[in-house]
């Protein structure tokens, strides 16, 4: 079984800065994906970012050139470094692992962006 724990979350201004992390733990593979998801009301959940054991990343088009995303091996650790941030970008973000068919998911941190 694979745990997934993620940071707090905040408050922050537009422009402002803010980073969260995953701690993943448990029977953990020698190879995975992890990646960040965020879910807004109403909305479904989206796809922001991943990284590959081998360090190759992808963003969506929406945080590309403002979010950072990251990973410590050692500590089976994701990091989600999210610059010029906008109102747009509150929402609830959400930790993923995956290899194979196995996908993984953390509990959720609130984001929230005022203006």
């Amino acid at each position: 079984q694979v745990q997934l724990v993620e940071s707090a979350g905040g408050l922050v201004q537009a422009g402002g800065s803010l980073r969260v992390s995953c701690a993943a733990s448990g029977s953990l593979p020698s190879i995975y994906t992890m990646g960040w998801y965020r879910q807004s009301p109403g909305k479904q959940r989206e796809f922001i970012a991943t990284i590959t054991s081998g360090d190759n990343t992808n963003y969506a088009d929406s945080v590309k050139g403002r979010f950072t995303i990251s990973r410590d091996n050692a500590k089976n650790t994701v990091y989600l470094q999210m610059n010029s941030l906008k109102p747009e970008d509150t929402a609830v973000y959400y930790c993923r692992l995956g290899y194979l068919q196995y996908s993984y998911w953390g509990q959720g941190t609130q984001v929230t962006v005022s203006s």
